[in-house]
């Protein structure tokens, strides 16, 4: 027997026993809304049993497109099945966070960055707050924290992860790593914030910890080359750190760009339970 036919198994076998023990169909789980006692709003989904749950914090957008969507869900589909709650807020300019009269999206956070405000530590302190009441309220499993996103969803996961150590691992299908990279951030790429919120920025905070990424091999929307420099740059601090390198990541064949490569969602979902 291959090493692939071996790995082809044991990926099979994880996946025949995470589908076999359904807590509750997921077409029966509906999205919830509920606000933090400081005033963040957040959206839950999935049917966990009860008592404090593993939990997976996953972002695209806004609350609604992120866990009313099974392509956004990601990895939440699978681990939900597994009795994780997914839980999600709003990204800066995206949903309530847009403002009336501003740009909203990505050209709302070049607005705000070149105004110098930073929307990652804004969007850091507002998740930290829900995982906070998660806690609190013996809603989320303190041991069991992951967090995933698509795009620019992957990238303000991954800054989550950078700045709140309870979060276990994270994964990111086809993330935004270099906000430069972006065509929004045209003009605007040498603004020092902009050079400070690249992910690779974030490297040390990092380093040693669980980080998954997948991209396509020609993603120039967000950029195959800015990923595989984050990934450098967090090897590279691990070996300064001299801690084990837990980084993982995979450049997939993808003719269609900027999408996520088909079965990340499941490769996702597997890794994070090995954590």
């Amino acid at each position: 027997m291959t090493r692939l036919q071996l790995r082809s198994i044991l990926f099979s076998g994880i996946f025949l026993a995470c589908f076999l023990s359904v807590t509750e169909p997921l077409e029966a789980q509906d999205l919830k809304l509920h606000t933090t006692p400081g005033g963040v709003e957040y959206g839950t989904w999935g049917s966990p049993e009860p008592g404090p749950a593993p939990t997976l914090f996953i972002f695209s957008g806004t609350i609604e497109g992120t866990l009313k969507d099974a392509y956004f869900r990601q990895c939440g589909n699978a681990l939900a099945e597994q009795g994780y709650l997914c839980v999600s807020i709003d990204l800066p300019c995206h949903g309530k966070q847009a403002i009336d009269g501003e740009t909203s999206g990505l050209g709302g956070w070049n607005l705000r960055i070149a105004n110098g405000e930073n929307v990652a530590a804004e969007f850091q302190k507002r998740a930290s707050e829900v995982l906070d009441h998660l806690i609190q309220t013996k809603v989320a499993d303190p041991d069991q924290i992951a967090a995933a996103g698509t795009s620019r969803g992957g990238y303000m996961a991954i800054q989550f992860a950078a700045a709140d150590e309870r979060v276990k691992c994270v994964a990111g299908f086809a993330p935004v790593t270099d906000l430069a990279a972006l065509r929004e951030f045209a003009g605007n790429e040498e603004l020092p914030l902009v050079k400070r919120l690249s992910l690779e920025s974030q490297a040390k905070q990092l380093a040693g910890r669980p980080v998954w990424v997948i991209i396509g091999d020609r993603d120039d929307r967000v950029s195959t080359k800015s990923a595989m420099d984050f990934a450098l740059a967090l090897s590279a601090e691990a070996v300064a750190k001299d801690v084990p390198s837990r980084l993982e990541l995979h450049i997939i064949s993808e003719p269609r760009g900027h999408t996520t490569p088909k079965g990340a969602a499941e490769q996702a979902a597997s890794w994070i339970l090995q954590q």
